[in-house]
This record gives structure tokens, sequence and C-alpha cells, in this order.
């Protein structure tokens, strides 16, 4: 009989992709805003990005395309993925763009890093941003 597989948890694997991949400080982000060798990745839904704010010149690439846009052989490929860039990948929270981060990097992507503390952190740092539209 065989040992049962340990069933990972969101805690393993944002432990294990926080180990893999380079995580920036809103300050160390913002000096590669506007770096042409540098892409700036917000994976958030829409309706964050409406209610949030974005920042200027990021790519928009939602969590659940991610895959699908970077891999050269799916009919969703998204060219921007095949450039010779480093990707910094961010979310809301610093949870999404780590996993999506070490996604990448396992995916081929070779430079990546993830914003820490996401969005959220870039606003609380005061950095530009495209302010966003709260519900009322």
């Amino acid at each position: 009989m065989t040992a049962a597989k340990k069933r990972l948890t969101v805690k393993d694997l944002l432990a294990e992709a926080n180990a893999s991949v380079k995580a920036l400080s809103p300050a160390e982000a913002l000096q590669l805003l506007p770096r042409d060798d540098h892409v700036f990745v917000d994976l958030r839904d829409p309706r964050e990005l409406d209610r949030e704010g974005r920042i200027d010149g990021a790519f928009h690439a939602p969590r659940g395309m991610l895959e699908f846009w970077i891999d050269p052989e799916s009919p969703y490929h998204k060219k921007v993925f095949a450039e010779a860039k480093t990707f910094v990948f961010f979310c809301a929270g610093g949870w999404r763009s780590a996993l999506a981060a070490k996604l990448a990097h396992d995916m081929g992507i070779e430079r990546v890093a993830h914003l820490e503390g996401g969005f959220s952190a870039w606003k609380k740092a005061e950095l530009p941003h495209v302010a966003g539209k709260p519900k009322a």
C-alpha cells in the first residue's frame, strides 16, 4: 500500500512561490515601471480595476487566462509574453501574483517578479496610479 499524497494548501503553494520568485517592494517596483525592458502585468478582475484603479501602462491579463496567454501553442497566446523582458506580476494583495509569477517561470518565462503586497501596497505607499470609481 502506498502512502497517501500530502494535500497542498494555499499556504504551501505561497511559501513555495515566494521561495522561488523575487518579491519587489512598491518602491523597488516604481523604479522599474518606466523601463522598456519590464512589463507590469495586472492580474486583477476587471471589476477590481474599475473599483480600485490601476497602474498606468500595466498590461491587463486576468488571472484565469494567464496560462493560455503565456503558452505560444495556445490559440489565445498574447505576443507580449514572448518578449525578452522581465514580467512584474501584481494583484490586489500579492498572493495571486506570487503564484502567477511562479507559474509563468515554470512555463518558460525566465525573468519574473511580483509586487509584494500587490496594488493595495502600491496605493498605500501613495505611488502614482489611475484612480478607480468605487460604487456608491
